[in-house]
């Protein structure tokens, strides 16, 4: 038994109080009296006293060395179970839970659902909860088999059948989604440090006002009883005409009690979810086995007889109620975050294994009947989404929900006519595909032709949209530390390094706050990701929505509007590059403008005139065109030169800007190729501003070259070629990959998995993330360590309501800053001067 428990707990003394009835509740509350603690314990604290302390206490103290502490967590939660039974067992766990990170003691308080929701959204709520509501239903079990062994005799059921007993159980979880129960309260048990807040009073008189609805409820359980009585009976009759051993039974009038008073939970369940009797086949063979060893002569046989009665009572009400089963199952986290099939496999072609594409004789299923022409048969996801509405070859929509950290899936599809063929995105795509799932929204098109024809032709298409979810955050109170990272231990591009979170040190923080007046002299001062979290031992416990990029020892600009325009002001801009230099380039002109009111995904050269109220020009050039054929591709050269072109007239000065830039085709032949140009030209003294290579391409994507981790970690070195080179040539950088490495995994749209910006219609209803955050109460950074006010209107242009689009992406925000920053560096200077 004691293997099987796998609990560590401390149990608390009791203190014997006598119990309360529900009559005697009703009279206090009738008469406006007031519910003392005392009068709150019910007879159930007695057991407890008798039984818990004397035989659980054996459990938890046979080897203390081994009992953990609450440091040794992650998190620590209160759950509140209320048992109105304790012989045979009924169980009640409240939907609100406290939570608290050890040894802080600062606490908040959230639903149970949410809770999981977010912090097993990597792993599986759903189990996690499950683990949760089995570690105290074998407590609570193993109390009712203690007391009625120890109270056995002709009285045995002579217990106080209207008492209750708020139990409040402390559960920790570290990295396990099995949960450690530390302590269990006899009684409520709310506040977890001394200072009681007025949100921490109002969470519990709801949850006192929730349990007195649940207790005193008015509901009728006579005719819901006689039915479901009905249906046990019928069910317990077998097929040849005989009753079996239970529908035999005669009860008594405590037994119809318990059930009728059953019914009456069910019916009134409000924040409350049934935790105990429980259809957990675990908990079943736990709840027998019990019996079993602790009462061989079987003379506690009715109570299981009970506790069977019990469980068809709540089989039949859930058949007869359907919004009562919704209620009574697991809380509906959703399917996609519940499924543990969602999660990313360690071993990818492992979980590939399960997309079949023809029946087990190797042979395909298809119909030659005309009326298939124009469905597919199924589709095939890996790992296996919860497609909503299930699939139906009628429906040609369908919807997923995939957490944070599954980044790719592959899908397929099979058609229902043996004359067609399955493409995906276009006519000729393959029939089966691994797609990157950027964050946010991704759609996949299934294209179902008819090959009969001497020209295939498109009959049906059918589409899945899969939503990507952000990456879990927890909401954050006064009390937190602040962690660094430069690398995710996913990808370890320096393997010689510390990867993940780091702790930072109070000296470390002290010197961040000295650096606000001081100016980073270049766009790759080598800096970190810095995150508040309750421990960087668990990215889980942190709130992400606040991440911010530090620089060591220095802070870059972030310009107001006025004064960016003013150095913008008489400028011709070009830009040549990729689709991440044109995002940079969107942004920027977002930044000038406050506005954007037309973009296109270019890939050509295009020319904008309207910037600044007209006091700027900006040029764009796509480069390379990597869709034609190489030996048709224009070199770098003309493409640079027909870009200075289309943008003439030029100064051969500061004035004109060429910012050059892309994920991975940079190279220092390119650099060379700028300076011999810009010199033929006599542009030799403009500004130019390198964006070095960025994270990209490391996602086994189908139609795409992908890179080997290998291949990813010497983009290091490439990267820090390029910016060494730029610098020597008198060239401005701003280094990328140092910030994207990462946070690879939070890509946005895009086969490349390079895209860390997207222009999106504006939603002025859209909530923004944060912009700035407070440091312990002494430190005070912007979300790109510029100034307050610099920062609020950062949030003023982001939230324009008159901009039709906005270029979204907060990693794409902190390198187009650093741009900005280097693109007016010169101009601070002259007029500080």
């Amino acid at each position: 038994m004691n293997t099987d428990l796998q609990l560590p707990l401390v149990i608390p003394d009791c203190s014997g109080q006598p119990g309360l009835s529900r009559a005697s509740t009703t009279r206090n509350v009738s008469q406006g009296g007031t519910v003392t603690e005392q009068a709150r314990a019910s007879h159930l604290q007695h057991w407890w006293k008798q039984s818990m302390s004397a035989k659980l206490n054996q459990v938890s103290t046979s080897d203390h060395k081994d009992v953990l502490k609450a440091q040794d967590f992650s998190v620590i939660i209160k759950a509140y179970v209320l048992v109105t039974s304790l012989t045979p067992l009924r169980a009640f766990i409240h939907s609100t839970t406290t939570v608290w990170h050890p040894p802080k003691k600062k606490h908040f308080t959230i639903k149970l659902q949410r809770f999981f929701e977010i912090f097993f959204r990597n792993s599986s709520p759903q189990q996690a909860f499950n683990n949760m509501k089995e570690a105290i239903n074998k407590l609570l079990l193993i109390t009712e088999v203690f007391s009625k062994s120890s109270a056995s005799g002709p009285n045995s059921f002579n217990q106080c059948s209207q008492c209750f007993q708020m139990l409040t159980f402390d559960l920790g979880f570290g990295m396990s989604i099995h949960p450690v129960v530390l302590k269990v309260h006899e009684n409520f048990d709310f506040q977890v440090d001394n200072e009681s807040t007025t949100q921490d009073q109002i969470s519990k008189e709801l949850l006192f006002e929730d349990t007195f609805k649940f207790l005193l409820s008015n509901e009728s359980s006579t005719s819901s009883f006689i039915e479901a009585l009905q249906k046990i009976y019928e069910s317990s009759v077998s097929k040849d005409g005989t009753d079996s051993r239970e529908a035999e039974q005669c009860f008594s009038l405590e037994e119809i009690n318990s059930m009728t008073t059953f019914i009456k939970e069910l019916k009134s369940l409000g924040q409350f979810e049934l935790l105990f009797p429980s259809s957990a086949p675990k908990i079943q063979m736990l709840l027998r086995d019990l019996y079993r060893m602790l009462d061989p002569m079987r003379r506690l046989s009715s109570v299981l007889t009970v506790h069977w009665l019990l469980s068809s009572v709540l089989q039949q009400f859930q058949f007869m109620n359907k919004e009562a089963q919704t209620n009574l199952s697991e809380w509906q986290l959703s399917q996609e975050k519940m499924s543990p099939k969602q999660n990313v496999p360690s071993d990818f072609k492992k979980n590939h294994e399960a997309l079949h594409y023809s029946s087990k004789t190797g042979e395909r299923q298809c119909s030659y009947d005309k009326d298939t022409l124009s469905h597919i048969r199924q589709i095939f996801t890996s790992p296996q989404l919860d497609l909503n509405p299930q699939f139906n070859p009628k429906i040609r929509e369908y919807y997923a929900e995939v957490p944070f950290d599954m980044v790719t899936v592959k899908i397929g599809a099979e058609p229902s006519n043996c004359q067609c063929h399955v493409h995906l995105d276009n006519k000729k795509g393959p029939s089966i595909a691994n797609y990157p799932l950027g964050l946010g929204l991704n759609k996949v098109i299934i294209l179902l032709t008819d090959d009969s024809q001497p020209s295939p032709e498109i009959v049906s298409s059918y589409r899945i949209t899969i939503y990507r979810e952000d990456r879990p955050s927890l909401p954050l109170f006064d009390d937190y530390m602040m962690c660094g990272f430069v690398q995710d231990c996913g990808s370890k591009i320096r393997p010689e390094e510390s990867c993940g979170l780091q702790p930072l040190s109070h000296e470390y923080l002290s010197a961040i706050s000295q650096t606000v007046f001081k100016t980073c002299e270049a766009g790759d001062t080598k800096g970190q990701w810095i995150v508040p979290c309750l421990s960087c031992s668990d990215n889980r416990t942190c709130d992400w929505r606040a991440i911010t990029w530090q620089p060591h020892g220095c802070r870059h600009s972030v310009l107001a509007k006025p004064e960016l325009q003013r150095c913008m002001e008489g400028r011709r801009i070009l830009f040549i590059g990729d689709s991440t230099n044109r995002g940079m380039m969107y942004y920027l002109i977002e930044r000038v403008n406050k506005t954007l009111q037309e973009w296109q995904k270019t890939h050509d050269v295009k020319c904008y005139h309207n910037i600044n109220e007209g006091k700027t020009f900006i040029s764009y050039s796509y480069y390379p065109q990597f869709w034609m054929n190489a030996n048709q591709r224009p070199t770098f050269e003309k493409a640079l030169e027909q870009l200075l072109q289309r943008s003439r007239p030029l100064e051969n000065t500061d004035q004109t800007v060429l910012i050059v830039g892309g994920v991975q085709w940079l190279n220092s032949n390119h650099l060379q190729i700028i300076q011999k140009v810009l010199s033929r030209e006599n542009l030799s003294n403009i500004l130019v501003i390198v964006k070095s290579i960025g994270m990209g391409f490391h996602l086994p994507v189908d139609g795409i070259h992908s890179l080997s981790q290998a291949e990813v970690q010497n983009l290091w070195n490439e990267n820090l070629i390029i910016l060494d080179t730029a610098k020597n040539l008198g060239y401005e950088v701003v280094d990328t990959f140092v910030i994207t490495m990462g946070r690879y995994k939070e890509f946005l749209q895009g086969k490349c998995g390079c895209h860390f910006h997207e222009v999106v219609k504006s939603n002025p209803s859209e909530e923004r993330p944060h912009i700035t955050m407070t440091l312990s109460g002494h430190y005070m950074l912007g979300k790109y360590f510029g100034s307050q006010s610099t920062a609020s209107q950062l949030w003023d242009y982001a939230t324009n309501s008159q901009s039709p689009y906005h270029v979204r992406g907060p990693i794409n925000q902190v390198y187009s800053e650093i741009l900005l920053s280097r693109l007016c560096a010169r101009k601070r200077e002259f007029v500080s001067t």
